[in-house]
């Protein structure tokens, strides 16, 4: 794939932020953002509907996934305010392993102070092959605190892979990167979220095959059921009615497809959970000392 975004650095006035709304209700204490913008540039994003409410400025919203700018001193501020007993989702509005990240490098400094400072529970949420990269640095920072990658799996199908997040990597390859970190000892979710057009029993399958773990869900973000906040990019409501898809971004399609979803999840010994009641799995802390070698 070829880039088609600019890099920047900027320093930041803080790189931990206390939760509140979903999040909060699912167990996080705080979030962890690297960079404003992501380079994935996903038609359905819901970061850049936040608009300053994400702490994003104009030309971000407006040239959504054309760049992205890094908080330059993400790991000294981290550093500095990190402590024991936090709870840190990374990230909700961006992507911790975003295309740029590969020249970039920010999540090596900021895994090096997790690894002398832990908090009591960090997850990583990503679709991004590139944390493999990381791996030495995750299994370091899983012995010395509760580790998760909740790694999102969108749909089965290639083609409409890429139709709506052309620049993410391929379903298949996503779907190995969660069985190698599992085959390295760390916890990683198939998080079937956001919900693009798929063969709903056919996800949960690929998901149960890479996976022990339940799995984490969640629809595209509709303004009928979410009236406030955060919502799906117009970007991708225009894909879904030029290719006759209209009906994924349908409330009650929505709810039959997860029932269908849970029934198969069910069938197979596993749990399909969506909401704050599915995150919450990714905020639970273990008892590291039960864990065996």
């Amino acid at each position: 794939m070829a880039e088609h975004f600019r890099i920047f650095a900027q320093p930041a006035r803080s790189i931990l932020t206390a939760t509140s709304g979903f999040l909060q209700e699912a167990g996080f204490t705080h979030s962890l953002t690297p960079a404003r913008n992501c380079t994935f540039g996903c038609t359905y994003c819901y970061v850049p509907t936040m608009r300053v409410y994400g702490g994003l400025k104009p030309e971000d919203w407006q040239r959504w996934g054309q760049f992205t700018t890094f908080k330059e001193n993400a790991a000294d501020l981290l550093r500095r305010t990190i402590r024991p007993s936090m709870v840190i989702y990374c990230s909700p509005l961006v992507d911790p392993y975003q295309p740029a990240e590969a020249e970039r490098r920010a999540m090596p400094a900021i895994l090096d102070v997790l690894i002398t400072r832990p908090p009591r529970v960090f997850t990583i949420q990503t679709r991004g092959p590139l944390i493999l990269r990381d791996l030495e640095q995750l299994q370091e920072l899983n012995r010395r605190t509760t580790l998760r990658v909740s790694f999102s799996i969108t749909t089965n199908r290639e083609d409409i892979r890429k139709l709506y997040e052309p620049h993410c990597a391929p379903i298949p390859e996503r779907l190995a990167v969660i069985r190698q970190l599992e085959s390295h000892g760390i916890t990683a979710h198939a998080t079937l979220a956001p919900l693009l057009p798929a063969d709903p029993e056919k996800l949960v399958d690929a998901a149960v095959g890479v996976s022990p773990h339940n799995l984490v869900g969640d629809a595209l973000h509709l303004r009928a059921t979410k009236r406030h906040g955060a919502t799906t990019r117009e970007q991708a409501f225009r894909v879904a009615a030029h290719h006759g898809q209209q009906e994924w971004f349908e409330p009650d399609f929505q709810a039959l497809t997860i029932q269908r979803m849970k029934e198969r999840a069910r069938a197979a010994g596993r749990r399909f959970q969506t909401g704050p009641e599915a995150f919450a799995w990714l905020a639970q802390a273990e008892n590291l000392a039960s864990r065996t070698s």
